[in-house]
């Protein structure tokens, strides 16, 4: 069911990021129109709202030839096109160049390198070496050498590789194809409120955050993603940590400012640092996220960074919820998301009426 009131603040402000969710119609007219269509504004008595162009043209009004309702949105254009080039970057050996690119998309190089960036959060090039170290890491994980791997990748040589791996692996390519081998993880498991934690850690930091009902289900979960790490239990110094974040999930303050060991691409990090600037209390929907660092059209490529995220609370991707408001998903299982969330409401307003009664 369309919201008629939210729908004619639309067309008010000419939203064109509303273009497609609904259509108008003018009854005086007899046309109808995108929301955010340029053409003269009707009154409101003589205006109604439908959710798809075939069912305003079903009620007898014509598409609008201005705003053209009845074709695609240039969004839509954008996206399919951008999708296409993508699936050339995904299928080819080798790096495509710009111009092959931007004929796959039928943009001009300028329009092309403009929108991609736009609608991915990054570049040609980049999302390009994304795919390659993807193919790497695969070749890796089905035991295949590092050479082959590196061939199989699409890598000019095995230095490129060895250059890139360590960020975008998180792990030279030899540990990776050895499952994490000749790494040392530390580990400890807590109960907490929500039920218990892991919490692991590298010499550099924090790499794993981890929720769940059941201790056991932590521990596989970490043997999985590092099979053949070293794994250390019952560290004292990671206790005390671990401590501070069941005390921030009892009590969320002020956000945790414990060493971290994150690993991503690019685009992952600026997501992630944008997350940690969420403080306790509020929430920030995707498309915000996407607007604040610099790309917003990168929706969807901002909903995978949270979904990549392997520090729960730490990284606060539970405070990112849809446009609407709904909560969108959870790596750690959407209850535990309301629940985190629920616990940070009640503690900011806790100390907000206390400041107030000072």
């Amino acid at each position: 069911m369309l919201d008629h009131e939210a729908c004619w603040a639309a067309v008010l402000a000419r939203d064109g990021g509303a273009d497609g969710r609904f259509f108008y119609a003018v009854t005086t007219t007899g046309i109808y129109c995108r929301p955010g269509c340029a053409s003269r504004l009707p009154r409101r008595e003589h205006v109604r709202f439908f959710a798809e162009a075939a069912a305003a043209e079903a009620a007898g009004f014509r598409p609008c030839k201005r705003c053209r309702p009845a074709e695609s949105s240039a969004a839509a254009r954008h996206l399919a096109a951008i999708e296409r080039a993508c699936a050339l970057l995904r299928d080819s050996e080798t790096v495509p160049s710009l111009d092959r690119l931007a004929a796959a998309a039928g943009m001009s190089r300028y329009h092309f390198h403009r929108v991609f960036k736009q609608l991915t959060g990054t570049t040609p090039r980049e999302y390009a070496r994304a795919r390659r170290l993807d193919r790497f890491a695969d070749a890796l994980a089905a035991g295949q050498s590092v050479a082959a791997s590196v061939y199989a990748a699409g890598f000019g040589s095995s230095s490129r590789a060895y250059e890139e791996a360590p960020q975008g692996l998180g792990m030279t390519p030899g540990k990776r194809r050895r499952g994490g081998g000749g790494e040392t993880i530390r580990f400890v498991t807590v109960a907490t409120p929500l039920g218990w934690a892991l919490v692991a850690a590298t010499h550099r930091g924090l790499c794993m955050t981890a929720l769940a009902d059941d201790r056991d289900s932590l521990v596989a979960q970490l043997r999985a993603r590092f099979p053949a790490a070293s794994l250390v239990a019952e560290d004292a110094q990671l206790r005390e940590w671990a401590e501070r974040i069941v005390q921030f999930i009892a009590r969320p303050q002020a956000d945790l400012d414990l060493p971290l060991d994150i690993r991503g691409t690019a685009f992952q990090a600026r997501v992630w640092r944008a997350l940690r600037k969420i403080p306790p209390g509020r929430t920030a929907s995707y498309a915000e996220i996407a607007a604040a660092i610099g790309a917003p059209g990168a929706v969807r490529a901002v909903a995978r960074a949270c979904a990549a995220n392997r520090l729960a609370v730490l990284v606060p991707c539970h405070r990112v919820v849809r446009s609407d408001g709904g909560l969108g998903g959870y790596r750690w299982g959407i209850e535990k998301k309301r629940a985190l969330l629920a616990r940070e409401r009640a503690a900011a307003s806790g100390h907000a009426a206390a400041a107030a009664g000072e």
